[in-house]
């Protein structure tokens, strides 16, 4: 492909530089280029975005693959639209809603895939992480008021991953990875992320989709159950939330103190949807009437 014009895009936390490029028929596409040291995980990762967009999924086709000067690229279609984490407010409260059912149908579609059979222990690598995190938080200087609240409740129900399924999972699935069309459709963005893992864990960052808007988030679990929600997703999503909250203050201490203060006001928020990790179903959710 011989591109005319090329655009740095300055946004997101992947440390992919991406581009906005033009052929000479004034066709836009996505540009991603990686060091090459990352040639076999982005091989792979373009590989699975081939089989995912098989299934129908909407989002950015991958087009090309290969290698150049700077590294290791991939080329995927443009989506011409607006990020909806930006603009889902300006919607009326139904369609919030009706974008989350949307949402959550995709999800299940993604996690159609499966994890191949050499996958390790859900169990056993998910105690490893939780307890990587525990010591980490236990090391950061910067406490969470009633951060012990994640830990115990980690504590008292790690018997909640033992026999989980693994499936195929898009690695960041939250609002802030997908966009709105012009023609008004739902996108699903940057799967740089991807991995394999219990389909319920990839509910672990709707705390963004959530602050952003409950009528989504709520939209997004009902879509995915058939408005049929177990009691045992809630559970676990709520084990998943606590690890995630647990890591994200030290996570966040390298960006500087803005970024400190938002994972404070999150852990804060997370606090009372759950009741200090009392009520496994958060304040936020919205059941199907």
């Amino acid at each position: 492909m011989v591109f005319v014009t090329k655009e740095l895009i300055q946004k997101g936390w992947s440390s992919d530089k991406k581009y906005c490029v033009t052929d000479e028929n004034g066709t836009r596409y996505l540009l991603r280029v990686s060091d090459i040291s990352q040639h076999d995980a982005k091989q792979s990762e373009f590989n699975m975005m081939k089989q995912v967009a098989s299934l129908g999924v909407p989002m950015c086709n991958p087009i090309e693959f290969g290698t150049c000067e700077e590294g290791v690229y991939s080329i995927q279609s443009w989506i011409d639209g607006e990020d909806a984490e930006q603009v889902i407010s300006c919607y009326s409260d139904n369609d919030q809603y009706l974008f989350g059912l949307k949402a959550g149908r995709i999800l299940r579609r993604i996690h159609s895939i499966p994890a191949p059979a050499t996958q390790e222990d859900w169990e056993l690598r998910f105690n490893r992480k939780m307890d990587y995190k525990i010591q980490k938080y236990g090391e950061c200087p910067i406490k969470y008021e009633n951060g012990q609240a994640f830990i115990d409740y980690i504590n008292e129900n790690r018997h909640l991953l033992k026999n989980r399924p693994q499936v195929y999972q898009h690695g960041d699935y939250h609002i802030g990875n997908m966009m709105i069309d012009r023609n008004g459709k739902l996108q699903i963005i940057d799967f740089n992320r991807n991995d394999y893992g219990d389909p319920w864990e990839e509910f672990n960052r709707i705390v963004w989709c959530a602050q952003k808007s409950p009528l989504f988030a709520s939209g997004m679990v009902n879509g995915y159950f058939d408005d049929n929600v177990p009691i045992d997703f809630w559970r676990l999503l709520a084990l998943y939330i606590s690890s995630n909250t647990l890591s994200s203050v030290y996570w966040a201490i390298p960006f500087g103190q803005d970024e400190v203060n938002t994972m404070l006001n999150q852990a804060k928020e997370v606090l009372f949807w759950y009741d200090n990790m009392r009520n496994p179903v958060p304040t936020w959710y919205i059941q199907k009437e």
